[in-house]
């Protein structure tokens, strides 16, 4: 498919995928299949997904930090951590096959949503946190840090949810700092990337801009409607991911 041809209907894809990662994350579900849809092999399509994830990442993290949504020392230990993470994960993934890792992923998702979903009042407030920040860190920024450089699908939502379940953030404020991190672990995981020839440029330019707009108007709306947009969507995005992988394993098994 010639790459001008690709991009008319690429960069609409990656406009919703931005604006759905700057709310509840996920929108590697839209952009990775239709990167492998025009053409891509899958380590390609990894890699220029991570080319133009980035600039959708850094502009709602960037409107967030405008508005006092993020407080970056506090982030600043986690960002460390999930820099060590996803820099192992995207030097692995071009080693070795990651199916293996899908197979824990769609129960991990669909739980998290779950517990979200049963829990009422969770998230519209802060509560108390049940991990300290430094585990949280290494443990949070370490692991969902390697599977965005090994991966990705989803990583905005495992961030998401953990600052909620683990840390006691509201969902606004885990919103906002799950970019910050999700950021952190794109630009990351595009530095290793770069070295192995496998980004297709000219796509991820293109998708680069509509990833621009998605995620100005997606961080706009969690700054404007806070858990009342975000609850319904983390747990519909989670579930989608969770439905979407297992479907994979199943057409594969």
């Amino acid at each position: 498919m010639p790459e001008l041809d690709a991009l008319l209907w690429l960069i609409p894809v990656a406009l919703i995928a931005g604006c759905l990662d700057a709310i509840a994350g996920g929108g590697g579900l839209l952009t990775i299949p239709a990167l492998l849809w025009s053409g891509l092999g899958p380590v390609e399509a990894l890699a220029t997904n991570k080319a133009q994830a980035v600039v959708g990442s850094a502009t709602a993290s960037a409107r967030f930090f405008r508005q006092g949504a993020i407080r970056p020392r506090a982030a600043l230990p986690a960002m460390l951590w999930t820099c060590v993470g996803a820099a192992a994960g995207a030097l692995l993934v071009q080693r070795l096959d990651p199916s293996a890792l899908e197979r824990l992923l769609p129960f991990l998702l669909a739980g998290f949503a779950l517990y979200l979903w049963r829990s009422p009042r969770l998230g519209d407030l802060d509560a108390h946190e049940r991990l300290s920040a430094p585990l949280f860190a290494l443990g949070v920024g370490l692991g969902v840090g390697f599977y965005d450089g090994f991966f990705g699908p989803g990583t905005g939502s495992f961030f998401a949810l953990a600052h909620v379940a683990l840390l006691g953030y509201n969902l606004r404020r885990a919103t906002a700092h799950s970019k910050l991190l999700n950021f952190t672990s794109n630009a990351t995981a595009l530095l290793f990337f770069l070295p192995s020839g496998q980004i297709a440029w000219g796509l991820a330019a293109g998708m680069a801009l509509g990833q621009l707009v998605g995620a100005w108007i997606g961080a706009h709306l969690v700054l404007r409607h806070g858990a009342a947009l975000v609850r319904p969507l983390l747990v519909a995005v989670s579930l989608l991911t969770s439905a979407s992988l297992a479907w994979s394993q199943w057409q594969g098994g």
